[in-house]
């Protein structure tokens, strides 16, 4: 499976962005999908996690009521909707697919097999 994140961009606090990861390869509806993300001098922090076919979806308490994950197992891509941005969210974003069993949702990224190359938010006060 490979990755393509995409959608990063420099926008003003309080304002939104929606990054988009496209994913390649089959049997893309096998994957829980997740977005972590890595601020500068910061380890690789779990954002949002959404299970094989959306069933279970699990946020950060810091993005929880901001942010919202989706899939579209048609398209093969996974989408994360930034809103109310504050310069806190200010990171690379990284979507990442793990290879599950039906009901398992990881928020450890050390349980996430492929990762995307990451994409730049930077939110300005």
């Amino acid at each position: 499976v490979q990755l393509q994140a995409c959608g990063g961009g420099l926008v003003q606090a309080g304002g939104s962005l929606r990054l988009s990861c496209a994913a390649s390869g089959r049997q893309f509806s096998r994957y829980a999908m997740g977005w972590f993300r890595q601020a500068p001098g910061k380890e690789r922090e779990f954002v949002a996690t959404i299970g094989r076919s959306s069933g279970s979806i699990y946020y950060a308490d810091s993005v929880k009521g901001r942010f919202t994950i989706s899939r579209d197992n048609a398209k093969n891509t996974v989408t994360l909707q930034m809103n109310s941005l504050n310069v806190e969210d200010t990171a690379i974003y990284y979507c990442a697919a793990a290879w599950v069993i039906v009901t398992h949702t990881p928020r450890d990224p050390n349980e996430y097999d492929y990762w995307g190359q990451g994409t730049q938010v930077t939110v300005s006060s």
